[in-house]
């Protein structure tokens, strides 16, 4: 294009071009004045052209407005000096203003051969599209400059290039691998001595591009990912551009996603500065834009968003998806993680709703794996339908022994709390009995039908030796909480014992079996009959004990029947406390699975049901 004799200069808000001849042509645009002249305007540009029509006939002076110009007076600019011949250089960072005020101001093909919008989009085909920079550069740029970019069917164009190419080896496509430094030449070729080798550099890192498009704004990045999921980018690869995005513009996030961040280049290569976002709408399009994943750190990003998510309090569709998220793989979630502190007026340490919304998702998410869990026959190593199951019962009671110092929690969120997994879960009620003790102990003011009502929640038949031990001498429960668990350990050791008679029962009718074979082979008859001995002996100290165990119930019993007044009441519960601990357990009792043969009178009264099935030493 040749060069003309005509230079374009500015005065105030004024744009005049010294050709020498008086303007007939006054163009506004955003309050800049272009004072120009009809006859190069109108042989390129129709919308110029259509409008001087309609004025054709007036007297008025020829003064046009354009409004909603894209690329506003810098994009008019550059049209009017393409129109004028002026020489104009297009570059990555000015493209897609030059091509979308082309388009507006209906610079086609009709009016002129080689208009502006056919050699932009030439320009487009030829340079943009081959290269991953100025991709990146030409988005970049266009949201600063235009309001409506992310429309323009170009920008789609560009889009699906990028997501082609971030499944492509960088390497490819000219863009040179900073981990080679010096080594490699301007084409991404691998030199030795300075000498091109011809060997392209293989990238073996997936998320090299994630710091590349974390200089796009929200909508275009969310037009990015959407682009990228529908090409079929791996769901890994799209997580973890969102987790690094979500991190550059989130303050306070990255501690929830150590170890996260992406092994990439920086940007001082692109001379770009960060996009400017809305923290509240960035949030919200990344809780739309995140995959249906599972993994400990992933759940543990999620958990951090949510944290963010309550403090800059974005929608309530936003929590919940979140909160319904972090549900669906609770087992992967840890203490601190669900340890959130409350951000609402509430009194309480910690936000204890949202978690307690969080396992009804994780319930609701496991119906099937819950019908079918029995945890006498619980076995992670042969049950994989059990182990998240087993987790989460876990990682709920170490959370109340947590949450329970909270002065503020209240009795009847307490237990709602310890209620909120059913009972099948828990193979043991270790945990709820020191979440409640602990609870106890930071609320001693709580009156005592307030502690019956939370200690009647526990199943004591699922209590193990230690936890039943400590039991018994509590002095922060209940008496008849007390009575209770002590009536369970009664009840233990009688049918401990029943067992252990009927299996040597079992024994001495088994040997002339076909154990005999094997107890010949190894010790030899006068080692059995040595053994069988010892065994007997033991079952009569056995009986013996169980019998004065059985008197000392009987009388506690009746003292506990002559009790009249509160003080004898206290004494009867310390001489209570001092027969029992003066008990010892016997060393050789085995495990086994109890079944009671009745409730007690007490626990009948306090709970309608408790299961009879326990682990025991």
């Amino acid at each position: 294009m040749a060069r003309r004799a005509c230079r374009f200069y500015r005065q105030g808000d004024d744009w005049f071009c010294s050709t020498g001849l008086p303007s007939d042509i006054v163009i506004e645009v955003e309050g800049v004045f272009f004072h120009l002249h009809k006859f190069p305007l109108l042989s390129k540009c129709g919308k110029i052209a259509h409008m001087v029509e309609q004025l054709r006939n007036t007297k008025e002076d020829m003064c046009l407005t354009l409004v909603g110009c894209p690329g506003g007076p810098d994009a008019f600019l550059f049209a009017a000096q393409f129109c004028y011949g002026v020489r104009v250089e297009l570059t990555p960072k000015n493209i897609l203003m030059v091509y979308s005020a082309a388009e507006y101001l209906e610079m086609t093909e009709q009016f002129d051969e080689e208009n502006l919008l056919a050699v932009a989009e030439s320009f487009f085909h030829k340079v943009i599209f081959h290269s991953w920079k100025d991709c990146i550069l030409a988005l970049h740029r266009s949201e600063n400059s235009i309001s409506n970019a992310e429309t323009l069917h170009i920008v789609s164009k560009c889009l699906n290039a990028l997501s082609t190419m971030a499944c492509t080896d960088p390497s490819l496509f000219g863009w040179p691998m900073m981990m080679y430094g010096s080594l490699q030449s301007p084409g991404g070729s691998i030199l030795w001595n300075g000498i091109n080798t011809g060997a392209r550099i293989r990238a073996s890192l997936s998320d090299w591009w994630f710091e590349d498009i974390s200089c796009l704004g929200v909508p275009m990045f969310k037009r990015l990912i959407e682009t990228m999921k529908e090409r079929g980018i791996r769901s890994e690869n799209i997580a973890g551009a969102l987790m690094y995005y979500s991190r550059k513009y989130l303050p306070g996030l990255d501690r929830w996603q150590s170890g996260q961040a992406g092994r990439t280049r920086s940007l001082a290569s692109f001379a770009m500065a960060p996009a400017s976002v809305d923290q509240k709408l960035l949030l919200e399009s990344v809780e739309k834009l995140l995959p249906r994943k599972k993994g400990k750190s992933y759940c543990r990003y999620l958990l951090g968003l949510l944290r963010v998510a309550m403090i800059l309090n974005v929608c309530q569709q936003c929590r919940d998806s979140l909160e319904r998220r972090i549900g669906m793989q609770l087992e992967w979630a840890t203490l601190d993680g669900l340890l959130i502190p409350n951000f609402s007026d509430s009194d309480y340490l910690y936000d204890t709703d949202c978690v307690e919304r969080i396992i009804r998702h994780f319930l609701s998410s496991q119906e099937l794996n819950i019908a079918l869990f029995s945890p006498s026959s619980f076995n992670p190593a042969t049950s994989p339908t059990s182990s998240p199951l087993s987790k989460v019962a876990k990682l709920i009671d170490s959370y109340l022994a947590e949450v329970a110092p909270d002065v503020n929690l209240k009795p009847k969120k307490m237990q709602s709390l310890l209620l909120v997994l059913p009972e099948s879960l828990r193979s043991l009620d270790d945990g709820l009995y020191g979440a409640l003790d602990i609870y106890f102990k930071a609320h001693p003011w709580l009156p005592e039908k307030e502690r019956v009502q939370l200690c009647s929640i526990i199943d004591y038949g699922k209590l193990s030796i230690e936890a039943c031990t400590h039991a018994s001498h509590n002095e922060r429960l209940p008496l008849r909480i007390i009575l209770q668990v002590l009536f369970f350990e009664q009840l233990r050791l009688r049918t401990a014992l029943s067992h252990c008679l009927h299996a040597s029962e079992s024994d001495d009718a088994a040997i002339t079996g076909d154990m005999a074979g094997q107890l010949l082979q190894r010790d030899g008859w006068v080692s059995l009959v040595r053994e069988n001995r010892v065994l007997r002996v033991d079952m009569e100290r056995m009986r013996s004990r169980v019998r004065k165990l059985e008197l000392e119930f009987v009388n506690i019993k009746q003292e506990m029947g002559r009790v009249s007044r509160p003080h004898d009441l206290i004494n009867s519960t310390r001489v209570i406390s001092r027969k029992l601990g003066c008990m010892p357990v016997p060393k050789d009792l085995h495990s086994g699975t109890i079944e009671s043969t009745g409730p007690s009178p007490r626990r009948s009264i306090e709970r309608p049901y408790l299961s009879h099935q326990s682990s025991h030493r």
